[in-house]
């Protein structure tokens, strides 16, 4: 059972960071860091790419994602972050990109996420906990961007990557909106660590007005996936 887990997770990764290395390996557009504004307000109406979780799910629905660039040692995986249940519904995203002609180097992330307090753990990425609860599995994952998308920490001081992502897997082991709620400080922190820029999914910088969007959507979320109300035993 704990192998077809390893292999779902390490799948529903691949698929991620694949998504992630088409939008990060396209040659930089003018502006990048600034917010961009959306096509109603272009004149020219381009096409903004489609979001990393409708990618995603489509990639996982027809089997088109590719495995094999995470086939990690699994008598080296740690269970440290490591989700019971491989299943999900919904997955957010944020990048915290290097800045214009610069990287983000290895030694410097490992420091950034130890001081955002994250955790190094499954699949050689990091991991947010439920404090005092580590078995609940992670609040939110970060990878690396760049192919196999892990952390070799035999090599992390020649690792260099042009982003890292943050990745909130849905259900997670508290309330939709908690869990973003720990994880775009975390963001925000590493970002200033590292003199990076917090993007959304669509590498646009993230602005106010899409942060209160994501929280009105992942509010719809945990109202969905509340337990109904216990039904009062009528009176006689």
């Amino acid at each position: 059972m704990d192998s077809t887990v390893l292999r779902i997770g390490i799948f529903i990764a691949g698929v991620l960071l694949l998504a992630a290395i088409y939008f990060f390996g396209r040659p930089r557009k003018p502006g990048q860091g600034r917010r961009v504004p959306g096509a109603s307000e272009r004149p020219d109406a381009e096409r903004i790419e489609p979001t990393l979780g409708a990618q995603l799910e489509r990639e996982l629905a027809d089997g088109t994602a590719s495995q094999s660039d995470l086939a990690l040692d699994e008598a080296a995986e740690s269970d440290i972050g490591r989700r019971g249940d491989a299943s999900f519904e919904k997955i957010v995203t944020l990048y915290v990109a290097a800045r214009a002609d610069q990287v983000l180097r290895g030694s410097d992330i490992v420091v950034a996420a130890e001081k955002a307090g994250l955790t190094y753990g499954h699949m050689q990425i990091f991991h947010r906990l439920v404090e005092g609860h580590p078995e609940r599995g992670p609040v939110f994952s970060v990878a690396n961007i760049k192919k196999p998308g892990s952390f070799d920490m035999a090599a992390i001081q020649e690792l260099e990557t042009p982003a890292i992502a943050f990745f909130l897997t849905l259900p997670a082991p508290m309330t939709a909106l908690d869990a973003w709620e720990k994880m775009l400080p975390t963001a925000q922190r590493m970002a200033e660590l590292l003199d990076g820029v917090v993007l959304d999914e669509q590498r646009n910088a993230l602005g106010r007005q899409r942060i209160a969007h994501i929280r009105d959507e992942l509010r719809g979320y945990d109202r969905q996936h509340e337990a109904p109300p216990l039904t009062k035993p009528a009176r006689w």
